[in-house]
């Protein structure tokens, strides 16, 4: 098992790697100067100078990937007289020192995201922890939904196999699949936030946490949570419906289930003491993958109806070029992706020998 997982952490840290060397090399594409993005109205030649010096745009594109690497590992290494912004002196990284060789300082420390462009020089980090739990709140709910209306409706579908209600179902759950989830959160937030706003109660807009109306403390709208959590969860939930309805009709050919009809037992009995617990595995192994995806789905759902999560810090920074923010938050969703997967493989490989053997 322990090999199992090493290998599995291997592939893990080649993965990131990779994601980290693709969103370097894209954004740093761009034609746009980093130090005028920086700066916006306020600059001049020698305050341009000194930002490109401090954050190394002054430096070739392999020497500030290198110091990005170094940044981004929790073991870094630094010279004792260097004036680059990954310094020691900076502070910035919360470190702590291990030796230091010859000109050479070793450093362990968190990985440093760097600071915004355009939030005053905040560090990315802090950004990061601000909107992260809005959106972990966004996918749980997401697929907490998908889950439980998914199986109802699954075994009801199974259940009246060929029926008009197994083809409704069956049609929903096609169109589930098929409509972006832009588009469905635009339909969802004008029909129930405008159009029925009166029988519904719902906002079109509206975070988690809201200020009161004489801003002096911030209360939870649990309501706001309805609308873009059912949004995101539309496709899981068209999953999870098709799965657990094959799954289920193919449990109910099996031996065993014709055994407990011959003793009389009613469909819910059958469903619930036989079928169900079998018929469910398809179903978890969708929403191990999906609950993944879903924190790099709500980027267009957290910005039509302004939930302030990581995806609409997101949008926020592609509006304004904000690159430190961008690569940082893209790097968090893709470990989050990464050490979720490595999770359900290690299960399913604790619960199936077969499964490390490949």
């Amino acid at each position: 098992m322990a090999g199992y997982l090493l290998k599995k952490l291997g592939y893990a840290l080649l993965t990131l790697f990779g994601v980290v060397t693709v969103i370097f090399l894209l954004l740093n594409a761009l034609p746009d100067d980093p130090a005028k993005m920086m700066l916006d109205q306020n600059q001049n030649e020698e305050t341009l100078a000194k930002v490109r010096k401090k954050y190394g745009f002054d430096q070739p594109l392999t020497t500030q990937y290198l110091y990005y690497l170094n940044d981004l590992s929790p073991i870094s290494f630094h010279k004792t007289n260097e004036s680059h912004y990954t310094f020691l002196a900076d502070n910035k990284y919360k470190e702590a020192q291990l030796f230091t060789l010859g000109k050479w300082t070793t450093v362990l420390k968190r990985p440093y995201l760097r600071e915004s462009f355009q939030k005053t020089g905040k560090p990315v980090s802090e950004v990061i922890a601000e909107t992260l739990p809005n959106t972990v709140v966004l996918a749980v709910s997401a697929i907490t939904i998908a889950i439980i209306i998914g199986i109802i409706l699954g075994i009801v579908s199974a259940q009246m196999r060929d029926t008009w209600v197994d083809r409704l179902i069956q049609v929903v759950s096609t169109f589930g699949m098929s409509v972006p989830s832009f588009f469905s959160a635009i339909i969802f937030a004008w029909l129930f936030g405008y159009v029925l706003h009166e029988y519904t109660n719902l906002n079109m807009t509206g975070s988690l946490y809201a200020m009161d109306d004489f801003g002096e403390g911030v209360t939870i709208q649990w309501k706001n949570l309805i609308l873009p959590a059912f949004v995101l969860g539309i496709r899981p939930l068209a999953v999870v419906i098709q799965l657990m309805r094959n799954s289920l009709l193919e449990v109910y050919n099996q031996e065993y289930i014709r055994t407990a009809r011959a003793k009389g037992l009613s469909s819910i009995q059958i469903i619930k003491k036989h079928a169900l617990k079998n018929a469910l595995n398809p179903v978890v192994t969708a929403v191990s993958g999906w609950f993944a995806s879903m924190l790099a789905g709500a980027v267009f759902v957290e910005y039509i109806f302004g939930w302030n999560g990581l995806g609409k810090e997101i949008v926020d920074a592609l509006n304004t070029k904000d690159l430190p923010i961008i690569t940082g938050a893209v790097l968090i969703i893709a470990t989050l992706f990464i050490l979720i997967n490595i999770l359900v493989d290690v299960i399913y490989g604790w619960l199936d020998p077969k499964v490390r053997m490949n």
